[in-house]
Order: C-alpha cells, then sequence, then structure tokens
C-alpha cells in the first residue's frame, strides 16, 4: 500500500504535486477541530502542516502508523517536538524556503522608512499634493547595524552591499571570518546603536533577547535612527520604542512582528506618525510558500524512504547499545553549553568537548552536537539542533574539537569539561551525572557541585567573613528564597566562588548593588 500523507493545513500546489508524483496517496483537510485530527491521524504516516494545527502530544500518542512531521515553514511552536521524539517520529521544517523573501521586506521597510512613502501614499489618497512634507533620506553611504547575522541578515547584508551601504553586525556567535567574507564589522551592540543611520534586527526571540534594545540603547542613537524589526516581536521593547519616537530620540520604526500577534486594534503602533507597521508578511511571497511547500514535501518523501532529512529538528537515534549510557550525557552537555552562553557571554570561535573516564569509551559524536545546541539554541536565528548544530558552527566559522580521556578524576568515574574561546578570552566548565541527575561540578578550575536546574546566582569574591551573609540579606530583602548554597575556593581567604539556588527568579536590578560589595568582583545570574 503507499504511504499515506494528511496535509492539515494549506500547502501551495508544487509541494502537492511533488507528493502525488512519488506514488503517495494525499489527503487535504484542513480546519480540523482537534478531536478530529486525533481520530483521523491513525490512518498516516506523515503529517504536513503550517502554523494553524496543534500537534500536540495526544496527537501523537494516537499516531500509530506516523513517522514524520512536517512543518512548511520555519516556526515550530505548535509541535509538541519531545513527545515526537520519544515516539520515533521526526520532526522537519523549512527554514531557508522564506530567506529571500524576509530580507527583501526588511530592504522594503528600510526604503520606505527612508522616503516615508506609506504617509505620502495616504497624504495622495486624500486629494493632497505635499511635496515638502515628504523630504526623505538616501540609503547610500549610510551605516546599516544588523542586530544578528543569520541567514535573513547575511542577505540583507548583500543587497545593501550594493546600495553603498556600510555594514555593522552585533552577533557574539559569528566569527569575525564569517562576517568579513559578508563584507560586515562586528561589533558591540552599544558601538551599533551610536553609530547606525539604520537598524535591522535579525535574532530569534529567548530569555536572552527579550527586551534586548530597551531604553538604554534607544538612548545611544542618533535622532536619526530608522528602526526595523522583521525577527521576532519584545526584542524590541515596544513601550521604549513609542518613548524614543515621541522625544524625537528615534526617527521613525518599521514593524512585522509584535509581542502579541495579531496586534491590538487600539495599539498605539497602528497610529504612530513616525511607525509603519506590516501584518507579520515578511516571509509572505508566491515564491516563498511554493519553496516551503517543496522542502516540506522532499524531506517527507526522504524520511518515508528511509533517509535523512535536510532539516530535521529533533534528536537522531542513537546507536542501540550505547542509549542507556549514553543519553543521559546528552541533556548534561546541552546544559553545560547554556550555562556558558548566560555565565559568560562572549565571540565564540572554538568549542572544545572533553569526555572523562569510562564514557570515552562510547561513540559521543552527539554530545558535541548537543553541547553546541546549548550554546547556540538561544542565541542564533535557526532552529538549532542535533542534526543541524555541526553545520550552523561551520557556517558560522566556530572550530568544533572533541577529546577522549579514559582515565577519571577521582571525584567523578564519568565527566564532560566544555571549553569555549574567542580570539581574547577563555572559560570552560565541567559537569558529571549523580544520582541519574545532571550536576555541574565545576566552573572555570574550581570544584562545585550542584544540580543544574533552576535559578541560580553566581558571585566570584574574594573570600573572607561577610561577603556570603551581604549577598544573602539582599536576596532575603527581596524575598527571594535560597534553596542551598555551594562555595569553591583556592586557599583559605583567596578568591572563591559562590553558587547560590534560589526558589524565585533574581531581578537583573540586584547584580549592580552586589558588585558594589567590598571583596566582590564579578556576579551573574542564570536559569538552567
Amino acid at each position: 500500500m503507499p504511504s499515506r500523507v494528511l496535509i492539515s493545513d494549506p500547502l501551495a500546489q508544487p509541494g502537492l504535486d511533488l507528493l502525488q508524483d512519488a506514488g503517495f496517496d494525499v489527503d487535504v483537510r484542513t480546519g480540523l477541530t482537534p478531536a478530529e485530527l486525533i481520530t483521523t491521524i491513525p490512518a498516516y504516516d506523515a503529517l504536513i502542516i503550517r502554523s494553524g494545527t496543534q500537534v500536540t502530544g495526544a496527537v501523537i500518542a494516537a499516531a500509530d502508523r506516523l513517522k514524520v512531521i512536517a512543518r512548511a515553514g520555519v516556526g515550530l511552536d505548535n509541535v509538541d517536538i519531545p513527545a515526537a521524539t520519544q515516539r520515533g517520529v521526526t520532526v522537519v521544517n523549512a527554514p531557508t524556503g522564506n530567506v529571500a523573501a524576509a530580507a527583501e521586506h526588511a530592504l522594503a521597510l528600510l526604503m520606505a522608512l527612508a522616503r516615508n512613502i506609506p504617509a505620502a501614499q495616504q497624504s495622495m489618497a486624500r486629494g493632497e499634493w505635499n511635496r515638502k512634507t515628504f523630504m526623505g533620506v538616501e540609503l547610500r553611504e549610510k551605516t546599516l547595524g544588523l542586530v544578528g547575522l543569520g541567514r535573513v541578515a547575511s542577505q540583507l547584508a548583500h543587497r545593501a552591499r550594493g546600495l553603498s551601504m556600510r555594514l555593522l553586525a552585533y552577533d557574539p556567535y559569528v566569527s569575525s571570518e564569517y562576517a568579513g567574507n559578508l563584507g560586515v564589522e562586528l561589533v558591540e551592540l552599544d558601538y551599533l546603536m551610536a553609530e547606525s543611520d539604520f537598524i535591522s534586527v535579525h535574532l530569534p526571540l529567548s530569555e536572552q533577547t527579550r527586551g534586548l534594545i530597551g531604553a538604554k540603547q534607544l538612548a545611544l542613537c542618533k535622532p536619526t535612527v530608522r528602526i526595523v524589526n522583521t525577527a521576532r516581536g519584545g526584542i524590541i521593547h515596544e513601550d521604549a520604542l513609542l518613548a524614543a519616537l515621541d522625544r524625537n530620540q528615534v526617527a521613525g520604526a518599521a514593524l512585522d512582528v509584535f509581542v502579541h500577534e495579531p496586534l491590538e486594534a487600539d495599539s498605539p503602533l497602528r497610529f504612530h506618525p513616525k511607525v509603519i507597521v506590516t501584518p507579520h508578511i515578511g516571509g509572505s511571497t508566491n515564491e516563498a510558500q511554493h519553496q516551503v511547500a517543496l522542502d516540506a514535501a522532499s524531506q517527507v518523501i526522504d524520511v518515508l524512504a528511509g533517509r535523512p532529512a535536510r532539516y530535521a529538528v529533533n534528536a537522531p537515534l542513537i546507536p542501540g547499545a550505547h542509549i542507556e549510557f549514553v543519553a543521559p550525557f546528552i541533556a548534561l552537555v546541552e546544559i553545560l553549553g547554556r550555562f556558558l552562553t548566560q555565565y559568560k557571554p562572549m565571540q565564540v570561535h572554538e568549542v572544545e568537548l572533553v569526555v572523562h573516564g569510562p564514557l570515552a569509551e562510547y561513540d559521543t559524536t552527539i554530545l558535541q552536537a548537543a553541547a553546541l545546541r546549548g550554546l547556540l539554541a538561544d542565541v542564533v536565528e535557526e532552529q538549532v539542533n542535533i542534526v543541524n548544530a555541526d553545520l550552523i558552527a561551520q557556517r558560522r566559522g566556530i572550530i568544533v574539537s572533541e577529546r577522549r580521556q579514559r582515565h577519571h578524576y577521582e571525584r567523578f568515574e564519568n565527566m564532560v569539561t566544555l571549553k569555549v574561546r574567542s580570539e581574547s578570552e577563555f572559560t570552560k566548565v565541567r559537569g558529571s551525572i549523580l544520582a541519574g541527575e545532571p550536576y555541574i561540578v565545576a566552573i572555570e578550575d574550581l570544584w562545585v557541585d550542584f544540580p543544574a536546574e533552576g535559578h541560580f546566582l553566581l558571585s566570584w569574591h574574594h573570600d573572607k567573613p561577610g561577603v556570603i551573609g551581604q549577598i544573602g540579606m539582599l536576596l532575603g530583602e527581596r524575598d527571594i528564597n535560597i534553596a542551598f548554597m555551594h562555595v569553591g575556593r583556592r586557599t583559605p581567604r583567596g578568591e572563591a566562588i559562590m553558587v547560590i539556588h534560589t526558589d524565585e527568579s533574581i531581578p537583573p536590578e540586584l547584580v549592580p548593588q552586589i558588585d558594589a560589595i567590598i571583596g566582590t568582583h564579578q556576579t551573574c545570574i542564570l536559569t538552567l
């Protein structure tokens, strides 16, 4: 019997044709209710969706035959990926099909801002002829700041070079060589904000990027700056942007994405004279819709034929003999990567994974990808997974290596060390599995061991009486409860690190108060 494919959201005709030409039995059934999808899915080998269908754990649990879920687009918020992975269902998306469309939309918004096109059109529609009112500026020889340098930003950079623009970029997770090949100068975010005539945002939304551009960053800008966001709502603080526009700190903004979508009917962003808004249409072109349909359909064909999918987003299978032993270290290494991203953000140039003890006898290739996912998932534009992590690292000029040390440390039979280097900095963290749970066991070269989950405050300080007590008092004044505390030190009254696990998240504004304590010289907060 031919494989059966269910298409539950509208799909462009080229994708349908490709599936039918491959001999599949294709059913298009859009508008299914959640209950109808659960009763329908057991008969199908593949499911193709867009953003409308919610593929919940209940749907996956009912899908006895399902081998692949394909999203004709990028986002996968509507798919329970862990449930799919547990059931052995491959999840794929189409992350490149709308890249050109998104880059062109960003450029279109830049030009619309520069030449006041929407306002001029509205004036003409009212029967007016106000040439002087709509005096514009040129893009030529202006500075464009790219916040993020992933696929879309790279294509925008290529187009902007053709307009003779100077290009700056802030992205701690690409190399100088990668940026240089695009004709882009890598800089710090504050410098980019201060130097740019135009700014275009191209980052994923995560806890690290939410509110990245707020009042402090906008205050650095030239009053002539114009800002575009076609990435995700929430990266630019909307209230701070409105305030900057009102006080003439920002000359204009063009937004395709918003914190709440659809954008509220009474949102001031809809009516502000300096703001251009579009309804999240960055990827909405005929060509892009055709391409994502083809990308999704071709991967369904590959998976059902037993071939690897090009853009699989969940983990590949671990060799059967290694599953029980290696699997816990996959989660551990990803946590170590997330730890370093928050603990010491830097321009990553090299990543080294060191495997210690009997673990070194196993196939641990998958751990490299897990480390890269932890380091990159919350800070790059692409969907990072264990399948594509190496490719993303190569594209960003990151050197990845692994070493095996078959002897083990006295404290831990099996241990993993993750090291990250920039051109001028170096940091490392060690972890192990203790009682079946991931633990961080050393930071830099100081031994500390604590379960790697929850809210943490890390403080490097001089080991002397009173420092720990003052930090505890500051947390107590904020009603932040301490679950446990661990201290590692080089020598008595020497350099020390304190790790505090709290029941509540720690507000960032507390960090300067801790840093002001005599004897404390570095503080950071993070969530694992």
